[in-house]
């Protein structure tokens, strides 16, 4: 599925170089570019200003206000980084988005943000923002890492430092799931307006997760505070379910100066992302949203299949493709599909070690899907980048591969392809000693990283290493734990890769599959 923007989207190449341009900005902003002209008052807070936040949410909604109005606004904020802000802001909150694919360049300014903001010192405006009764809907795309997830109790992590401080100062939260309960707390002491808190992110059942880490926090406080806190929520929040999925990579210098060549203006902070885009989600809002499906947006009872169906098929892979591939010396996401070891591999995983674990939703058709995914992966004008896919891996894996590892063990099967990601994962963060992975490997960033290489340099062994991190990392869920085939498969892997390199460990388990 894939957004129509029209043709007027398309602007004439300039010969203009970024540096001397004038800054985009309201007035100098193509109007055959510009979605709206006029932004309209502030019906969403966003927490997670990223470039996947600009290129899905706001053009999603951007178009839905162009086609049927309504106050939907998009008040915008960076928990830590205030770049992307401040590059907004000296623009009148505009940006553009880039649609790249490669018979395609496409550039459309969605002009849906009424304020951005960054950094800590902030966050009062932002809570205040959420009190207000105009706001509607709270919407998130903050990562999987974002949550306070503890993987050992896989609830809210209320040991965490930043949990533990936003259970005592109401005013100044630090993370996502203390923003949203204290801003919900100024309207239970308040107006008492319904609101819905909207989940962008690659959680299972990401509506439900989300409800269930604000419920748990309500229940940490002192009962003065959460009795009318969890009433409010129990009857006017409402966390519908949702799956998101589009390609966004990173902003590059070449990203700049496209825009520049096409719009005759400087931008700060374009967005590159593919062509396709799918939204998927429960129609359950408390006060009212924006008309999306007019763009396309799915409402559907069963946002479960779509969300399995994707995480397994297009994340799971993703995460194989991007560990493969950069121990393979691949820089780009396209440049590692196209490795016939990696070829092989994407095709064992999808279609023996996935596919069978879930059933796909009504009308979807494997084969087409499947060839959907590949060539995506195969747009080398995008260039998405092995160390954007592969980091964060210890936030990402656990749900990506916990399911289909239990389907398999049931069966008395080992996933040869899904224990050799772990592997690479592994050998791509922390590298036992004497092992090189490459600098798109050490480009990589995961929240466990500094724990990970901490044990990888007192292993005596890749079967040390790996018992460790199924059984003492906390990262895995306790089910995996027990496995000790399939920890036993991962450490020859990892061994196998350090010792004959990543195409030789994956023909092996091409061997066994």
């Amino acid at each position: 599925m894939t957004m129509n923007l029209g043709s007027n989207y398309t602007l004439p190449m300039t010969n203009s170089s970024a540096t001397n341009l004038p800054l985009l900005n309201l007035k100098t902003a193509p109007q055959e570019a510009l979605l709206l002209q006029q932004t309209p008052a502030t019906g969403i807070v966003h927490i997670g200003l990223g470039n996947f936040h600009r290129a899905h949410l706001a053009v999603y909604t951007a178009l839905a206000v162009q086609a049927n109005g309504g106050d939907w606004g998009i008040f915008a904020y960076s928990m830590r980084s205030t770049a992307t802000p401040d590059s907004m802001t000296a623009q009148d909150n505009l940006y553009s988005v880039v649609t790249i694919s490669p018979d395609s360049d496409q550039i459309i300014i969605p002009a849906i943000h009424t304020k951005v903001l960054g950094g800590p010192e902030r966050v009062g405006e932002v809570l205040r923002e959420i009190a207000q009764s105009a706001t509607k809907i709270i919407t998130l795309t903050v990562t999987e890492a974002g949550y306070s997830i503890s993987q050992e109790t896989n609830g809210l992590d209320l040991g965490s430092p930043d949990i533990q401080w936003d259970l005592t100062h109401p005013a100044t939260p630090k993370t996502a799931i203390g923003i949203i309960v204290r801003g919900l707390q100024l309207r239970a002491q308040s107006h008492k307006s319904p609101i819905t808190v909207l989940s962008c992110d690659n959680l299972s059942s990401n509506g439900n997760r989300t409800a269930q880490l604000v419920g748990q926090f309500v229940a940490a406080l002192p009962e003065f505070e959460s009795q009318e806190l969890d009433a409010y929520i129990s009857t006017l929040v409402t966390f519908p379910n949702s799956m998101v999925d589009r390609i966004v990579p990173g902003t590059q210098p070449r990203h700049i100066e496209m825009v520049a060549n096409r719009l005759g203006v400087h931008d700060q902070s374009p967005v590159p992302a593919e062509a396709f885009t799918m939204w998927v989600l429960e129609d359950n809002f408390a006060a009212g949203r924006p008309d999306w499906e007019i763009n396309g947006a799915i409402f559907t009872k069963d946002v479960e299949g779509y969300e399995v169906m994707k995480l397994r098929l297009l994340n799971g892979a993703h995460s194989l493709l991007s560990y493969l591939g950069a121990l393979a010396g691949e820089e780009t996401i396209p440049g590692a599909r196209f490795l016939p070891f990696v070829e092989q591999a994407l095709q064992t995983i999808l279609y023996k070690e996935f596919l069978p674990t879930f059933s796909l939703p009504i009308g979807v058709e494997a084969d087409k899907y499947i060839a959907q995914l590949f060539s995506r992966w195969s747009n080398t004008v995008l260039g998405d980048l092995t160390s954007r896919v592969g980091s964060d891996g210890s936030t990402k894996l656990p749900q990506r591969i916990t399911q289909p590892v239990l389907f398999h063990a049931l069966n008395q099967e080992i996933p040869q392809y899904i224990a050799l990601t772990i592997a690479a994962w592994l050998a791509c963060i922390a590298p036992l000693a004497g092992f090189e992975p490459g600098k798109y490997a050490d480009a990589m960033k995961d929240p466990a990283k500094e724990k990970l290489v901490g044990y990888a340099a007192s292993s005596t062994s890749p079967s040390d290493f790996v018992r460790w991190v199924f059984t003492g990392a906390g990262i895995f869920a306790p089910e995996l734990a027990t496995l000790s085939e399939f920890h036993n498969q991962i450490s020859i892997y990892l061994d196998l890769i350090m010792r004959e390199g990543i195409e030789a460990a994956s023909k092996y388990a091409h061997s066994l599959s």
